[in-house]
C-alpha cells in the first residue's frame, strides 16, 4: 500500500512516517521499478506499535533499542513509569503554585513575581522541574543564521576589494569576472545550505495534534 493509505489507516502523518524510516524504526520496501515505498501489513503493525509508545512518550532512542533487543519493553515502562510520575509531581507543584499567585488575584500590572521566583528557585533546590525557557532548535538555527551571515559579509567584502582593485589597476573583463564569480558562487551556496539546515532543524517530529 501507498504511504496516503497508511496514513489514514494508522493515524500518523506523512511527515512522521518519514522521520521514523529516518530514524531506522520503520523499513518499508521499495519498488524497483519506480523506487516508490511499499508498505505491508508487517509495517502497518509496526508504525501502530510505534504510535503506541511514542503516544506514551517514550523517547525514539528507547523504541529502536526494543526493536533492536537491546532493551526489554517491560524495562522500558517501568522506566516510562517513574519518569512520569516525577513529572507529575513537577506538575502538582507547577499548579499549586499558579493556584498561589491566583489567590492573590491582582492584576498583571501590580503583580509582584520575586516572592514567586524565590518560591520557585527553593522548589527546584527540592527537585521540581519548571518548564525550560531555553530553546535548543531555535538556538541553533540563529548560530547558523549567523555563521552564514558573517561568511556572506566577508565574502561581499572581498568583493567590495576586488572592484577597488580593478578600477587601480584594471585586468583584462573575463579574468574579472572568474574572480568575481568565486564569492558570488560561494554566497549562493552558503544561503542553499544554510535554508536546508533551517528545514533540517524544522523537519523533526510534528507536534501539533496529529504528531504521531
Amino acid at each position: 500500500m501507498k504511504i496516503n493509505e497508511v496514513e489514514q489507516q494508522v493515524g500518523v502523518s506523512k511527515k512522521n512516517i518519514r522521520f521514523y524510516e529516518q530514524q531506522g524504526l520503520l523499513h518499508p520496501k521499495r519498488n524497483s521499478e519506480n523506487g516508490y515505498r511499499e508498505y505491508d501489513e508487517a509495517d502497518v503493525l509496526l508504525l501502530k506499535k510505534i504510535k503506541l509508545l511514542r503516544k506514551l512518550s517514550l523517547p525514539i532512542e528507547e523504541i529502536r533499542k526494543i526493536q533492536s533487543g537491546d532493551l526489554l519493553l517491560t524495562d522500558a515502562l517501568q522506566r516510562q513509569l517513574i519518569v512520569l510520575a516525577r513529572e507529575q509531581k513537577n506538575i502538582t507543584e507547577t499548579a499549586g503554585l499558579c493556584r498561589l499567585i491566583l489567590e492573590e488575584d491582582c492584576l498583571y500590572q501590580m503583580l509582584s513575581p520575586d516572592q514567586y521566583l524565590e518560591r520557585m528557585v527553593e522548589m527546584e533546590e527540592k527537585g521540581t522541574k519548571f518548564k525550560n525557557m531555553s530553546n535548543d532548535t531555535i538556538r541553533k538555527k540563529r548560530g547558523s543564521i549567523i555563521a552564514a551571515v558573517v561568511f556572506i559579509l566577508i565574502m561581499f567584502s572581498f568583493v567590495g576589494i576586488l572592484i577597488w582593485g580593478y578600477t587601480q589597476d584594471p585586468i583584462p573583463n573575463l579574468l574579472f569576472g572568474l574572480f568575481l564569480l568565486v564569492p558570488i558562487v560561494f554566497v549562493l551556496a552558503v544561503t542553499i545550505a544554510l535554508l536546508q539546515r533551517i528545514k533540517e532543524l524544522e523537519g523533526g517530529e510534528e507536534d501539533v495534534a496529529r504528531k504521531y
